[in-house]
């Protein structure tokens, strides 16, 4: 067959969809506009495979308009000229159904095209992107549309669909199917939350199997779904929001302390072959979450991340296995990091002023100095090697950046200097 499965067996009923109960279960508001009939501007937001282009056709199926697909990634400013010619023709006399597939390839030139006309209700656009649509939507055509996000479909909510494909590959082919035993489980873990990505593997495994003798089933195997889907379940494009998803994952896992989380997107971010971000993240990761808690975590992590460079990918993996760990059993204490934001903040305002008069890297006075002397107090002449003196300009003199952690390292230094600052003179 030349046509894709899950061409072959789209749904032709809400209730057929996989997944995205938050859409379309009873009372769901998109399922209650759709049974309406009034169809408003929609935009369909999610990963791959999780049924929008399905639901763009079961609407689209349902209304007496005059029906246009687009793909942004091929069409042209021209096709949407052709779309605008139809409305108010006898080609389409209750109107147009735009149903633009992956808008976010749409420059804003061919999205503000459509503008007058998804107004005034001449054209109602169904479009659909796997994108952020905030990020790539053009604002004046989002404010004009409603958004809706779907969402990877659950292993759960893969198996009804992937036991159809079956059933109807069964009737496709010379003689039943027999899975085995955990394939359709196997199937709808390894597909990543992709209905799309589980039908093709279905179709693989069935058209893949050897055929049996005759009058026996066509026995479909685990071991040969493991080896279809060896890098199926990988996401990681470096243009669309999956990448910064797994960067995000992978930084906030070392943050909040769980090494197998943490060791488990390290390992998918490597396996797509990114061993630059992975490194970078783990030494901000290093810097902004570990910090003054356990300070020596910044050489150790450097060190690491040289290793990985140097000998590169596959070995890379176990430096970089070694820091991740260790980022994450380490004691976690962000007050550099919010010192330094905070200061940055009073320097983006203005706060500064000069540098008090002890502290500039001069030791003369002109005729013109109303007071004599640099008057600089050198610490190391003063017990303890502090004295009290103002080093801040005058329009922060007051300000407290720095906050010790409660970490025992940061709480250690603080128990130091408190009596010294206090007595000191």
């Amino acid at each position: 067959m030349s046509t894709p499965l899950a061409d072959r067996i789209r749904p032709k009923t809400l209730e057929e969809i996989a997944g995205q109960r938050h859409l379309f279960a009873p009372g769901a508001v998109l399922r209650n506009i759709i049974e309406s009939g009034r169809i408003p501007n929609l935009i369909f937001y999610g990963p791959s495979g999780t049924g929008k282009t399905t639901v763009a056709r079961i609407i689209a199926n349902a209304t007496n308009k005059r029906l246009h697909i687009l793909n942004g990634t091929s069409a042209s400013l021209e096709d949407v000229r052709n779309v605008i010619s139809e409305i108010n023709t006898i080609a389409a006399p209750n109107g147009v159904l735009l149903y633009l597939d992956e808008i976010q390839y749409f420059n804003k030139k061919q999205q503000q095209s459509l503008l007058q006309y998804i107004e005034n209700g001449d054209i109602t656009l169904i479009a659909s992107t796997t994108e952020n649509p905030y990020f790539y939507i053009y604002s004046a055509v989002l404010s004009r549309s409603t958004v809706f996000e779907f969402k990877a479909v659950s292993p759960a909510d893969a198996v009804p669909g992937i036991e159809r494909a079956f059933r109807y590959l069964g009737e496709e082919l010379p003689e039943p199917l027999l899975p085995e035993e955990g394939l359709t489980d196997f199937i709808a873990e390894a597909c990543g939350g992709d209905m799309r990505k589980a039908l093709n593997i279905c179709e693989l495994c069935a058209y893949g199997a050897p055929r049996p003798p005759e009058g026996e089933p066509r026995r479909l195997t685990l071991e040969a779904a493991k080896a279809i889907t060896a890098r199926t379940g990988m996401h990681y494009d470096r243009q669309g929001d999956e990448y910064y998803d797994m960067l995000s994952a992978y930084q906030k896992s070392m943050r909040g302390s769980d090494p197998d989380a943490a060791i488990h997107y390290l390992a998918r971010i490597l396996e797509a072959g990114d061993l630059v971000s992975a490194c970078r993240r783990l030494m901000v990761c290093a810097c902004e979450d570990v910090g003054l808690a356990y300070p020596m975590i910044m050489p150790i992590v450097k060190a690491a991340v040289d290793i990985a460079m140097q000998v590169g990918l596959p070995e890379a993996r176990i430096p970089l296995a070694n820091a991740v760990i260790t980022v994450c059993n380490a004691p976690k204490s962000n007050s550099a990091y919010m010192a330094i934001n905070e200061a940055m903040a009073d320097a983006q305002k203005g706060l500064a002023g000069p540098v008090p008069r002890r502290l500039q890297n001069k030791h003369f006075d002109g005729e013109d100095a109303a007071v004599k002397g640099q008057n600089y107090l050198y610490p190391h002449d003063y017990p303890a090697h502090w004295v009290r003196q103002q080093y801040l300009p005058d329009a922060v003199k007051d300000k407290v950046y720095y906050r010790p952690g409660d970490n025992k390292n940061e709480q250690a230094a603080k128990a130091y200097w408190d009596p010294i600052k206090k007595d000191g003179k």
